[in-house]
């Protein structure tokens, strides 16, 4: 596949056609195997990027800084509250500072108008590491990581469970329209995506063969699915005050072993992480002892369960994300 992506930004996946965020998945699943025969991939050498975190983050930042030294490239992490952007110096400020320093720029944070300015402004490649409303690089993964279970993307009916309006469901609803892959979101209608997302992923799903369904009905949601994904119920930066709220919209979409038994024969279980499958987190913890529950989003059989891709899913976030940046810089080109 001839794809040259250099010079662009990863800002969300509806600005890339199915066959570039395809190049970009058989990309990582390449470096992830150089990554394992301990060949170096070193297509970035003497590069530096920026990684802007307003928003901190585990499998986020560990998977940026350890791809691009991978790659070769030198980082500088910027953590919340480290640097002036939106305090006393406007985004398209900074974004021209960075640009001039650095090869390439992540950003994970609040609104995706921040990171659209980022890109606009700063005359380098910008990546997104989160927005409130997309989470590209995390689509990636997961596409990588059921493309390695099932061998192909081909006929697969992805369910996402709960909380479907958030950026994870949104960019999951995306990935699936492009890619081909059935798409249900399975939650009460207050937690839906978009009405305007949903109509413009189904244009492209017509386009691509698959189909958008939204359902407040679990048994039709898991029904057929090869993957039930599911994501924590209240996001960073949402008040808590909302988690009794939610609990009682969501506890009926809690992916259980009961639901995996309703879905395909072979189907997995997904999540972006982190999760509150037990007691274990000071969240966790918290929860149950004010509301009575010990579990939330998954129940822990199924987190833990044989069915569970979810430290998979994890080590895909790095590979992946090191596709992204290699073939934004130009690197692709040195394979």
């Amino acid at each position: 596949m001839t794809v040259d992506l250099t010079g662009r930004s990863f800002l969300k996946l509806l600005d890339y056609t199915p066959e570039e965020i395809t190049y970009l998945i058989e990309l990582a699943a390449d470096l992830k195997a150089k990554k394992h025969a301990g060949q170096a991939h070193r297509y970035c050498e003497g590069k530096n990027v920026a990684l802007i975190f307003e928003k901190t983050s585990t499998r986020t930042r560990c998977s940026f800084e350890v791809g691009a030294h991978d790659l070769g490239m030198n980082v500088t992490y910027l953590e919340p509250g480290s640097s002036q952007i939106g305090k006393k110096e406007s985004i398209a400020d900074t974004a021209r500072v960075l640009g001039r320093m650095f090869d390439g720029i992540e950003y994970r944070g609040f609104g995706q108008d921040r990171v659209e300015e980022l890109a606009a402004f700063a005359g380098v490649p910008v990546w997104n590491g989160l927005t409130t409303e997309f989470h590209p690089t995390q689509m990636l993964a997961d596409m990588l990581t059921l493309r390695e279970r099932f061998g192909s993307l081909d006929g697969l009916k992805l369910t996402f469970m709960g909380d479907a309006g958030n950026n994870v469901g949104n960019s999951l609803m995306v990935v699936c329209a492009k890619l081909g892959l059935d798409f249900c979101a399975c939650g009460p209608a207050k937690q839906m995506p978009a009405p305007a997302l949903v109509e413009r992923c189904r244009g492209i799903a017509g386009e691509s063969g698959s189909t958008i369904e939204v359902t407040d009905d679990v048994e039709r949601g898991v029904s057929g699915a090869s993957c039930l994904y599911t994501d924590i119920w209240v996001s960073m930066g949402e008040p808590a005050e909302l988690w009794a709220e939610r609990i009682a919209l969501l506890e009926p979409y809690r992916v259980t072993e009961e639901l995996m038994g309703k879905a395909a024969p072979d189907a997995v279980f997904l999540h972006c992480l982190p999760s509150f499958h037990d007691t274990k987190t000071q969240v966790g913890a918290d929860i149950a002892e004010r509301f009575g529950i010990t579990e939330m989003e998954v129940s822990d059989d199924v987190f833990e369960g044989p069915r569970s891709l979810v430290f998979d899913e994890a080590e895909n976030r790095m590979h992946t994300i090191k596709a992204v940046m290699c073939a934004t810089l130009g690197g692709a080109s040195a394979q």
